[in-house]
């Protein structure tokens, strides 16, 4: 093909052939031309000495897609060959580039017809300029700025050209250029600003041409984030900006300069030009933009330039007001312009579009936030004096009285703008995770089937934004509140949204109030909730009222704690919602049922005054009808309830009179199916049989799980007659895969087998896990288990084995601990060796198995070390090579899983007479294979357990507890003083090798280092950190969780400061166990 005669570069390129091979490429011809193409191409642009071509290439084609591939190869070899060019090709390729640019940018028509390639040229140029300038083309500012002068079309270039040098050095340069370079390259803008600086003023002061006006403001955009402070602030240009504003066509781009500027923050040097700035921008914004205007419906019926006009209007408000609102408050002339700006910055919250609103409640959640925490440090004016940019604690006394007026003058002066604020609040509420029922995008109200992570964020930003609106003005956040409720009552303001986020709001302040305003508030609102759902007709609407019932009643346990007529028109509204089957209402019936008895438990079982027994005999009379029309899973729910009931019964003959009465029925079915079963076996094997059994034992689970050690009397009642379904059905299993072959275990048969299994194992492991600590139990369910449920394990299939064995019997061992010692090796014998098989093949098989596995081996060398000690050498040192292939797993879990077995069986060994016998075996093995995953960028999760693993190694080896030589002395010929400084020997050679890209020098200062701070966990943390660093194995990426820890350590500060503000953590995530008396 003609296209090959390309690949020879000896003389000047066939431009014309070359144009023909890119068409091919872009062309719509068959797939082996393009192919071709592609293939020479490459070849070509992998070729040392094309770029050579690039200048003949540029000067012959006419084709656009030609030029781009010339400029790419160019780019290439300026990007990461250009310093090792000679002098005179760097200087011939720099001048053309300028000379090219300079010639299509002097004439407007050329111009604008090549823009795309101007503006290609203008990146390489950039891509020059990073290395060469300053040192080497100092001249360049003042080249470009007199260029620039002598013609429109080269001035909008040059314009552009330092737009993208100031955002290649700000705002990308992480990552591309060492920091020195950073620092050069920022040093020389800043030192020749003065030219740029004239020339934009120049530019904006003699033009008429739009282009070239949007072109220098744009660039202004780019540079006004780190200029000299003075070129802003003692020049014309801010009013020059100003003047440019009320202009359409210029009005957003000024306004994004005007943000840059608000947003800069350094003191108060500049205050008066900032209220100046302020003020003439409001009288320019009240024209442009009349205070009466719509601006939610403005926004949606406005062209896209209109829409970013106020998506930047919302940046420059809340950037201006977040560093300088303080200016604004020394005056009623300026109080007023502000209170105007917040009135805006209200009404733009109020648009439908989501960016737009998160900009806005950012800003209310912060200018609250600081409001509220004045007020809450009122008690401590050390606090508020430094709140108050008031520093000097000698001041203290004089300042306290005038602080605390001050203080109530701030709150003043924002009370109206705060009361605005909570209808917004109110009226723009995200949707909490609780709720399950919404509109979808035809208007229908269903079931949600996804959880929106963007709206939880955001609803979590509200209620904390709510409730700290709240604690400054209860009495508005009710009156506001309840009058929105009177309007939906009189169907003023009915609509499905309106009710919704008003509940949704509602809900979100629980906590925040005083206990009797609470109680005030909520008597009304739910007394009004329920009188609209008795008035409201239609499907639909009753499926919202329901789904607000719900969530707001869920939300205040200690209202319902404090009434009990209340909680109980409650509880019997939602058996009403347990028969509308309108989708959603029963699941949030049922989950806020369960919720709510959680919360106040102990008042179903005491006798209420005015009743004739406790509720919950009442509820176990009318149980049938109740779950009538609930679903299988709803109903588990249910059962679990009523189980939370139960266990707060303190009299045992009660307790177990209720459990009869809610078990019964499944009892009796399960009774019949036993009965049936012993006549004949088949009678098992029918599916609708196998469902029942199964949803027999999952109601049988969810009691369990909520009563505890009292399940005990039902769980006696079939646990012998279960494990012989157990063994059964795993028969059945096996013998149906031995039959079928592999696919067989796909099949929905074999399925809903597995699943009774796993079920009967999940219910044997609910009940020990929570069962109190009684050895008894132990000893009458652990025994009749190791046939049916162990012997099954080992029998079985890998296909059929079971998960769930592995974490029962680890569940098992952390209950009864050290009395599980005597059955750790026959549960050795039957689970160990088989799982290996199955989880070593690779890192993907039986990922369930894997963590179970582990969980298991961790619990034994807690609990049950001296069984591990009795083990064989094969056998332990089988333990060992699995702990190790644990923590070499990508998978987080199962690798922190290794990573704490690790430590657990380190710890335990140091302390046994075989401490020396161990480590002699193991000690370099978990050195070289711990440093392996601490230097693997993917293990960086584990970064916490492999330091304190090798704080471990070294401590140990400091401590002359070992007392034997870790070296074998049949390789090595001569002998240490001691095991400390073969171990540093060995460090040094290990990382060396390791590291070829570091010198002796560092590694073995590295080494000494960690021998130094061994005793001392965050110096041995920080000098590991810097080690990764150098090592180049963890240069530019992400590494925050090499952090980990003291990121959590600022969770927990932010926790404990949520905990002291009334209502910041929703009552149902607070432990409250010793409220409900």
């Amino acid at each position: 093909m003609a296209a090959e005669r390309l690949r020879d570069l000896s003389q000047p390129i066939d431009v014309s052939l070359l144009d023909a091979t890119v068409a091919a490429f872009y062309g719509t011809g068959s797939k082996e031309e393009r192919a071709h193409a592609d293939q020479i191409l490459r070849d070509l642009q992998n070729n040392p000495d094309m770029w050579l071509q690039v200048v003949h290439i540029l000067q012959h084609t006419k084709s656009l897609n030609t030029k781009f591939f010339a400029l790419q190869v160019l780019e290439g070899v300026i990007k990461y060959r250009w310093n090792a060019l000679p002098v005179e090709q760097r200087g011939g390729m720099k001048n053309y580039i300028s000379e090219v640019i300079v010639q299509l940018s002097s004439n407007e028509a050329s111009f604008r017809s090549e823009r795309l390639y101007v503006n290609k040229l203008n990146i390489i140029l950039v891509q020059i300029l990073k290395h060469d300038w300053p040192s080497r083309w100092q001249s360049f500012i003042p080249d470009l700025v007199a260029a620039a002068k002598t013609n429109e079309t080269i001035c909008e270039n040059c314009m552009a050209i330092l737009k993208l040098l100031s955002e290649e050095t700000f705002d990308f340069s992480r990552g591309e250029m060492t920091q020195q370079k950073i620092k050069e390259l920022k040093q020389s803008l800043n030192s020749e600003f003065q030219l740029i600086h004239e020339l934009c003023m120049y530019v904006l002061s003699a033009s008429q041409r739009p282009e070239l006006i949007r072109a220098t403001l744009s660039t202004l955009h780019a540079f006004l984030s780190w200029i000299p402070l003075g070129f802003i602030f003692e020049s014309q240009l801010l009013e020059t900006l100003l003047n440019f504003f009320p202009v359409p066509s210029y009005r957003n781009l000024t306004l994004q300069c005007l943000t840059e500027v608000a947003a800069l923050n350094f003191g108060d040097y500049y205050d008066v030009q900032y209220v100046k700035m302020y003020t003439v921008f409001m009288v320019q914004l009240q024209a442009t933009l009349p205070t009466t205007t719509n601006i939610p419906g403005a926004y949606a019926h406005g062209n896209s330039e209109e829409q970013a006009f106020i998506q930047n209007l919302a940046l420059f408000f809340t950037s201006f007001y977040k560093f300088h609102i303080r200016v604004l408050e020394n005056s009623q002339e300026n109080i007023s312009a502000l209170l105007i700006g917040l009135e805006y910055l209200i009404n733009i919250s109020y648009v439908d579009d989501t960016e737009v609103f998160k900009v806005c409640l950012d800003y209310w959640n912060s200018m609250v936030l600081e409001l509220f925490d004045a007020h809450h440090n009122m008690d401590n004016p050390a606090v508020n004096a430094s709140l108050l940019g008031l520093q000097q604690a000698s001041m203290l006394p004089v300042v306290v009285d005038g602080l605390g007026s001050q203080l109530l003058q701030r709150r003043h002066l924002y009370a109206g703008t705060m009361s605005k604020l909570r209808m917004l609040m109110v009226c723009r509420m995200a949707k909490p995770e609780e709720v399950l029922i919404v509109e979808d995008e035809n208007g229908n109200i269903v079931r949600e089937t996804m959880k929106d992570n963007d709206v939880l964020v955001q609803y979590k930003i509200m209620r904390e934004t709510l409730i700290y609106l709240s604690h400054l003005d209860h009495e508005d956040t009710e009156k506001q509140m309840l009058k929105k409720l009177s309007k939906q009552l009189s169907g003023e303001d009915w609509a499905w949204n309106n009710l919704n986020t008003l509940c949704w709001a509602i809900g979100s302040i629980s906590g925040s109030m005083m206990e009797e305003q609470e109680n005030r508030f909520l008597v009304m609102v739910i007394r009004d909730l329920l009188n609209l759902c008795e008035i409201t007709k239609g499907k639909d609407n009753k499926a919202v009222i329901a789904s607000n019932i719900m969530y707001v009643v869920g939300q205040y346990p200690r209202f319902l704690r404090a009434h009990w007529k209340f909680l109980k028109t409650v509880v019997n509204k939602l058996f009403e919602f347990m028969h509308e089957t309108h989708p959603g209402v029963q699941d949030m019936a049922c989950d806020t049922f369960l919720k709510i008895v959680q919360k106040c438990k102990r008042k179903f079982v005491i006798l209420q005054v005015g009743e004739s027994e406790p509720f919950v005999s009442e509820l176990l009379s009318g149980l049938v009808t109740t779950v009538a029309d609930l679903e299988p899973h709803q109903i588990h729910t249910f059962y679990e309830a009523v189980g939370h009931m139960i266990n707060a019964e303190p009299d045992p003959q009660k307790r177990d009179e209720y459990l009869q009465r809610l078990m019964e029925l499944p009892n009796r079915k399960w009774v019949e199916i036993i009965a049936r079963a012993r006549q004949s076996v088949d009678f098992l094997k029918d599916q609708e049989v196998i469902r029942t059994v199964l949803n027999i034992l999952q109601t049988n689970t969810s009691v369990a799980s909520s009563l505890g050690t009292y399940f005990l009397s039902q769980i006696s009642l079939i646990f012998l007659d279960m494990l012989n379904v157990y063994r059964m059905y795993s028969e059945l299993i096996s013998s149906s895969i031995a039959e079928g072959g592999p696919f067989a275990s796909k099949t929905s048969y074999v399925k809903l087998l597995r699943s009774v299994k796993r079920e009967t194992l999940k219910l044997i492991e609910t009940f020990l896990d929570k069962a109190e600590d009684q050895p008894q139990i132990g000893k009458q369910f652990v025994p009749p288990m190791m046939d049916p449920v162990l012997g099954d394990y080992a029998r079985n299939l890998p296909d059929a084995r079971e998960s769930e064995v592995l974490s029962l019997f680890s569940t098992i061992i952390n209950k009864y601990k050290a009395a599980m010692v005597d059955d750790v090796p026959r549960i050795f014998e039957a689970v160990f060796q088989c799982t290996l098989e199955m989880i070593t093949k690779n890192f993907e098989d039986y990922p369930e198995h894997r963590l179970k596995f582990f969980s298991l081996l961790r619990a034994i060398a807690t609990h049950c070390f001296p069984a591990l000690i009795l083990l064989s050498s094969q056998q332990l040192k089988l333990v060992m090579d699995s702990i190790i292939w644990a923590f070499r797993h990508t998978e987080r879990n199962i690798a922190e899983t290794g990573l704490n077995l690790l430590l657990e069986m380190l710890k335990n060994f140091q302390a046994s007479e075989f401490c020396n016998q161990f480590y002699r075996s193991y000690f370099l093995t978990i050195e070289q294979e711990i440093f392996a995953v601490l230097t693997d960028t993917f293990h960086k999760p584990g970064f916490k357990l492999h330091v304190l693993v090798l704080q471990h190694l070294f401590s140990l080896v400091e401590s002359g507890l070992l007392t034997e030589p870790l070296w074998d002395s049949a390789t090595v010929p001569y002998s240490y003083p001691n095991n400390g400084i073969f171990v540093r020997e060995y460090t040094i050679k290990l990382l060396s090798t390791s590291f070829p890209n570091m010198t002796a020098a560092e590694v073995t200062q590295f080494v000494n280092g960690l021998f130094e701070s061994r005793n001392d966990l965050s110096t041995f943390k920080n000098h590991i950190r810097d080690f990764l660093v150098q090592s180049k194995e963890f240069s530019a990426q992400d590494n925050k969780d090499l952090y980990a820890e003291e990121a959590a350590a600022q969770r927990e500060r932010e926790r404990r400061r949520m905990l002291s503000i009334p209502g910041l953590i929703a009552p149902n995530e607070i432990q409250d166990e010793m409220l409900d008396s």
